[in-house]
């Protein structure tokens, strides 16, 4: 009866049940030696480099990793124009960087472009690296509960461009609770293969 409880509590309460998992991923995460975490993040960029969306893309929007999240620095040394974001009170606000531009702690302790850097616009951008906690074989992806790339994505402006899950492969799951305005990501790229989701 305990057993038949717990389960339907799970299915009832979805919310807790994401909370639940968020902090079991980035325990494991957070876990990895730094070599494990290097070696991870350096094949996962590889895939990405190899990857034809990535290579017929000209500007592209990416994030400065933290908590161990898959590292992407060994990508910003290509040959790619690169926004990053600021965290402006509960909005993502994008800036052209370049690897001699200053970076700034924001709220949050992420990196940062300074305020006064150049703002990236929608029609100047091919394509978005989405960072995640977790994501599933549906395209659906698990984030910090901040609610910030939720609300960014779906964002009519940016609704059309092609965006690319970031994770390491052991937080690819079969399938996330998921919400009704949650936004479809178009691939998801892990260490070791790069998944197209259809449409």
């Amino acid at each position: 009866m305990l057993y038949l409880i717990i389960i339907l509590r799970k299915i009832m309460n979805p919310k807790e049940n994401k909370k639940e998992l968020r902090q079991k991923i980035i325990k494991k995460r957070e876990k990895l030696s730094k070599i494990d975490w290097m070696n991870k993040s350096n094949k996962l960029c590889e895939n990405l480099q190899n990857y034809p969306l990535l290579q017929k893309s000209k500007t592209i929007l990416a994030y400065f990793s933290v908590r161990q999240e898959p590292n992407l620095i060994s990508l910003f040394s290509t040959d790619y124009n690169w926004g990053f974001p600021r965290c402006v009170k509960k909005s993502l606000i994008w800036h052209s960087w370049r690897r001699e531009d200053p970076l700034i702690p924001g709220k949050y302790g992420i990196l940062e472009p300074a305020a006064n850097a150049p703002i990236l616009t929608p029609e100047k951008v091919d394509l978005i690296l989405v960072p995640a906690v977790a994501c599933d074989y549906n395209g659906y992806r698990l984030g910090y509960g901040g609610g910030f790339y939720d609300r960014f994505l779906n964002s009519p402006q940016w609704h059309s461009i092609p965006t690319i899950g970031i994770i390491f492969e052991f937080a690819l799951l079969p399938q996330l609770p998921y919400e009704p305005w949650d936004q479809k990501l178009q691939a998801i790229c892990t260490e070791n293969e790069i998944i197209s989701i259809s449409t």
